[in-house]
Protein backbone atom coordinates (compact mmCIF):
# COMPACT_ATOMS: atom_id res chain seq x y z
CA UNK A 1 0.00 0.00 0.00
CA UNK A 2 1.25 3.53 -0.70
CA UNK A 3 3.10 2.42 -3.83
CA UNK A 4 2.03 2.46 -7.46
CA UNK A 5 4.05 1.05 -10.36
CA UNK A 6 7.20 1.04 -8.21
CA UNK A 7 6.77 4.72 -7.25
CA UNK A 8 5.49 6.21 -4.03
CA UNK A 9 2.06 7.85 -4.19
CA UNK A 10 2.90 10.28 -1.40
CA UNK A 11 3.72 13.95 -1.94
CA UNK A 12 6.66 15.22 0.11
CA UNK A 13 9.27 18.00 0.17
CA UNK A 14 8.78 21.77 0.10
CA UNK A 15 9.57 23.40 -3.24
CA UNK A 16 9.25 27.03 -4.32
CA UNK A 17 8.59 27.89 -7.99
CA UNK A 18 8.01 31.13 -9.88
CA UNK A 19 4.51 32.18 -10.93
CA UNK A 20 4.22 34.17 -14.17
CA UNK A 21 1.90 37.12 -14.80
CA UNK A 22 -0.81 34.79 -16.19
CA UNK A 23 -0.84 32.62 -13.06
CA UNK A 24 1.13 29.76 -14.58
CA UNK A 25 3.38 27.79 -12.24
CA UNK A 26 5.46 24.66 -12.76
CA UNK A 27 4.29 21.81 -10.61
CA UNK A 28 7.39 20.08 -9.17
CA UNK A 29 8.51 17.19 -11.36
CA UNK A 30 8.21 14.65 -8.50
CA UNK A 31 4.61 15.73 -7.88
CA UNK A 32 3.74 15.52 -11.58
CA UNK A 33 5.25 12.04 -11.81
CA UNK A 34 3.12 10.80 -8.93
CA UNK A 35 -0.03 12.17 -10.56
CA UNK A 36 0.79 11.02 -14.09
CA UNK A 37 1.90 7.53 -12.96
CA UNK A 38 -1.45 7.07 -11.27
CA UNK A 39 -3.38 7.94 -14.45
CA UNK A 40 -5.39 10.45 -12.45
CA UNK A 41 -5.89 14.21 -12.59
CA UNK A 42 -4.78 17.03 -10.34
CA UNK A 43 -7.62 18.71 -8.44
CA UNK A 44 -7.30 21.96 -6.47
CA UNK A 45 -9.63 23.99 -4.27
CA UNK A 46 -9.37 26.82 -1.74
CA UNK A 47 -8.52 25.57 1.73
CA UNK A 48 -11.33 26.29 4.13
CA UNK A 49 -8.87 26.28 7.04
CA UNK A 50 -5.72 28.04 5.77
CA UNK A 51 -4.84 30.76 3.22
CA UNK A 52 -3.59 28.20 0.71
CA UNK A 53 -4.66 25.95 -2.14
CA UNK A 54 -5.44 22.30 -1.33
CA UNK A 55 -4.41 19.81 -4.01
CA UNK A 56 -5.03 16.11 -4.45
CA UNK A 57 -5.61 13.55 -7.16
CA UNK A 58 -9.05 12.98 -8.62
CA UNK A 59 -8.78 9.41 -7.25
CA UNK A 60 -8.45 10.75 -3.70
CA UNK A 61 -11.31 13.17 -4.30
CA UNK A 62 -13.48 10.16 -5.24
CA UNK A 63 -12.50 8.47 -1.94
CA UNK A 64 -13.35 11.67 -0.05
CA UNK A 65 -16.77 11.69 -1.70
CA UNK A 66 -17.37 8.10 -0.60
CA UNK A 67 -16.31 8.99 2.95
CA UNK A 68 -18.63 11.98 3.07
CA UNK A 69 -21.53 9.90 1.75
CA UNK A 70 -20.85 7.10 4.25
CA UNK A 71 -20.25 9.35 7.25
CA UNK A 72 -22.87 12.08 6.91
CA UNK A 73 -26.61 12.14 6.48
CA UNK A 74 -27.56 12.95 2.90
CA UNK A 75 -28.79 16.55 2.56
CA UNK A 76 -27.82 17.38 6.15
CA UNK A 77 -26.52 20.88 6.74
CA UNK A 78 -23.07 19.48 7.65
CA UNK A 79 -22.88 17.43 4.44
CA UNK A 80 -24.21 20.27 2.32
CA UNK A 81 -21.71 22.77 3.69
CA UNK A 82 -18.70 20.44 3.41
CA UNK A 83 -19.49 19.43 -0.17
CA UNK A 84 -19.92 23.11 -1.11
CA UNK A 85 -16.55 23.98 0.41
CA UNK A 86 -14.82 21.19 -1.51
CA UNK A 87 -16.63 20.25 -4.72
CA UNK A 88 -18.28 23.53 -5.69
CA UNK A 89 -14.85 25.13 -5.44
CA UNK A 90 -12.73 22.36 -6.99
CA UNK A 91 -11.08 22.61 -10.38
CA UNK A 92 -9.32 19.89 -12.34
CA UNK A 93 -5.99 20.84 -13.90
CA UNK A 94 -3.98 19.47 -16.81
CA UNK A 95 -0.28 20.08 -17.24
CA UNK A 96 0.97 21.99 -20.27
CA UNK A 97 3.97 20.70 -22.26
CA UNK A 98 6.38 22.19 -19.70
CA UNK A 99 4.59 20.82 -16.61
CA UNK A 100 2.79 24.02 -15.67
CA UNK A 101 -0.77 24.63 -14.56
CA UNK A 102 -2.61 27.94 -14.75
CA UNK A 103 -4.02 28.81 -11.34
CA UNK A 104 -7.30 30.70 -11.42
CA UNK A 105 -7.56 34.28 -10.11
CA UNK A 106 -9.83 33.00 -7.31
CA UNK A 107 -7.21 30.48 -6.14
CA UNK A 108 -4.35 32.99 -6.44
CA UNK A 109 -6.26 35.63 -4.45
CA UNK A 110 -7.25 33.19 -1.70
CA UNK A 111 -3.64 32.07 -1.19
CA UNK A 112 -2.25 35.59 -1.69
CA UNK A 113 0.11 34.21 -4.36
CA UNK A 114 1.79 36.70 -6.69
CA UNK A 115 5.22 35.96 -8.16
CA UNK A 116 6.16 32.71 -6.40
CA UNK A 117 4.44 29.74 -4.81
CA UNK A 118 5.64 27.08 -2.40
CA UNK A 119 4.45 23.50 -2.85
CA UNK A 120 4.14 21.72 0.50
CA UNK A 121 3.93 17.93 0.51
CA UNK A 122 1.33 16.59 2.94
CA UNK A 123 1.41 12.85 2.20
CA UNK A 124 -1.59 11.99 0.04
CA UNK A 125 -2.20 15.69 -0.66
CA UNK A 126 -0.18 18.84 -1.09
CA UNK A 127 -0.79 22.53 -0.59
CA UNK A 128 0.30 25.61 -2.52
CA UNK A 129 1.13 28.66 -0.37
CA UNK A 130 2.45 32.17 -0.60
CA UNK A 131 6.08 31.58 0.55
CA UNK A 132 5.99 34.24 3.30
CA UNK A 133 2.69 32.96 4.68
CA UNK A 134 3.97 29.39 4.72
CA UNK A 135 7.19 30.41 6.51
CA UNK A 136 5.04 31.89 9.31
CA UNK A 137 2.80 28.80 9.41
CA UNK A 138 5.78 26.44 9.48
CA UNK A 139 7.34 28.40 12.37
CA UNK A 140 4.03 28.18 14.27
CA UNK A 141 3.74 24.42 13.67
CA UNK A 142 7.35 23.77 14.71
CA UNK A 143 6.98 25.85 17.90
CA UNK A 144 3.80 23.97 18.79
CA UNK A 145 5.44 20.58 18.11
CA UNK A 146 8.41 21.52 20.28
CA UNK A 147 6.06 22.28 23.18
CA UNK A 148 3.68 19.35 22.73
CA UNK A 149 6.07 16.68 21.38
CA UNK A 150 3.42 14.73 19.44
CA UNK A 151 3.50 10.92 19.44
CA UNK A 152 2.78 8.99 16.27
CA UNK A 153 0.99 5.68 16.63
CA UNK A 154 2.02 3.42 13.77
CA UNK A 155 -0.58 1.33 11.99
CA UNK A 156 0.73 -1.88 13.58
CA UNK A 157 0.15 -0.44 17.06
CA UNK A 158 3.76 0.57 17.77
CA UNK A 159 4.52 4.07 18.93
CA UNK A 160 7.24 6.08 17.22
Amino acid sequence: MGRMQGKTTLFFDTITNKVDSKGRVSVPADYRARIENGETELVAFRSFVYPCIECCTSDLLEKMAAGIEAGMAMFSQEQDELTSLIYADAKEFSFDSTGRIMLTPKLLAHAEITDSAVFVGKGRTFQIWNPENYAKEEARIRAKALKQRPILKLHDGEEG
